[in-house]
């Protein structure tokens, strides 16, 4: 079962945290499950950037992303190589290692 380690983020996992998560499961859904209130404005359908991760171990075991994917983090804060969408990098055996970017664009949350 692969662990995600996830680096520390000043309002959403401030110490730092590892979970454990099935093979199969989205980075998004293990932290959701596991106490990190990621957000995820779009219910996880990869309509938006809110749940943008940087993977900075275990990248490569995530599997590519697609082209919608892409074209979404296109639009992220704080774009790396390294970025997936949380909602759509799916666990796969190896261990992960991301860091949750400071901003993220949520529309609904700023004009809501």
């Amino acid at each position: 079962m692969p662990t995600i380690t996830v680096l520390p983020h000043p309002e959403y996992c401030p110490e730092g945290k590892q979970v454990q998560a099935g093979r199969g499961t989205s980075i998004c859904e293990a932290l959701l499950e596991n106490g990190v209130p990621i957000e995820h404005a779009c219910d996880m359908q990869c309509a938006c950037t809110t749940c943008h991760v940087i993977v900075r171990k275990g990248y490569a075991s995530l599997g590519e992303p697609d082209e919608n994917e892409e074209d979404m983090l296109d639009r992220a804060w704080g774009l790396e190589p390294t970025s997936r969408l949380s909602c759509q990098a799916i666990l796969a055996d190896e261990d992960v290692t991301i860091e949750i970017p400071k901003y993220s664009i949520n529309y609904a949350k700023e004009h809501g």
